[in-house]
């Protein structure tokens, strides 16, 4: 197929409008299941846009069940209309849940330490580090991107206010698995929800007072608890 049955966009970059587009034809059976998509090129010069941009939307299409894109760029209509999949990255979720288990077995256990050992040996200037990320954390609620950067922030400054250098290497090394395994539940459910974003931020301001206190077991405490309250939101999604 060399054309379709396209309106140019009026905004640039707008690959939402391209999916919604592309997918109507499919639906209304002007695109049927075989059919082979123009170039990437071709409809890129149709809808007026970058070839990046047509490219997410082929993405779009594709995480819908609604096209095939083959090597070489080809692409082809294999379903009238989108099949009710889950995001990849829940199902591998739930294939690996063991694994998660472990995984929040281990942050806890090693980020209940860290938090005794910061509240022992934490100087100034972490306690400065940590206040501002506290800060900040205040004024964010509810911004996903931003709740996610500074909840991982917070966490890695108070393991490098244990001044053990073991320590951080370990929890630089399960929060990266950690994060590749939950990163979608964290965003959706925690921090684009004001509701517990708020809480979240409520759970490590009292971390942090625990910390400047000097006070090892409340920190401990305090974090376990934080912790189990992220635990209990992803069991929901991997049915524990």
């Amino acid at each position: 197929m060399s054309s379709l049955e396209v309106v140019k966009l009026s905004k640039r970059n707008h690959y939402e409008e391209i999916t919604e587009q592309i997918k109507g034809l499919i639906m209304d059976g002007k695109l049927k299941v075989g059919d082979k998509l123009p170039s990437t090129k071709t409809m890129s010069e149709q809808f007026g846009v970058g070839r990046s941009t047509t490219r997410e939307a082929l993405s779009a299409l594709k995480a819908m069940g609604m096209i095939e894109i083959r090597q070489g760029g080809g692409c082809r209509v294999i379903r009238s209309a989108p099949a009710e999949v889950e995001l990849p990255e829940l199902q591998s979720l739930r294939m690996n849940r063991e694994t998660v288990l472990e995984l929040l077995e281990a942050r806890e256990s090693l980020e209940v330490s860290n938090a005794a050992i910061a509240a022992k040996k934490r100087t100034n200037d972490d306690l400065e580090a940590l206040a501002g990320i506290i800060h900040q954390m205040e004024t964010t609620v509810g911004n996903d991107s931003e709740g996610e950067r500074l909840d991982l922030l917070f966490h890695l400054t108070l393991a490098k206010a244990t001044h053990n250098s073991i320590m951080v290497r370990l929890f630089e090394s399960i929060m990266g698995k950690v994060e590749t395994a939950i990163h979608d539940i964290r965003r959706v459910e925690l921090y684009a929800n004001e509701q517990v974003a708020g809480r979240l931020y409520e759970e490590h301001s009292a971390i942090y007072e625990a910390v400047k206190e000097q006070q090892a077991e409340l920190a401990a405490e305090r974090m376990e608890r934080h912790l189990q309250h992220i635990e209990s939101i992803v069991l929901k999604h991997i049915g524990g």
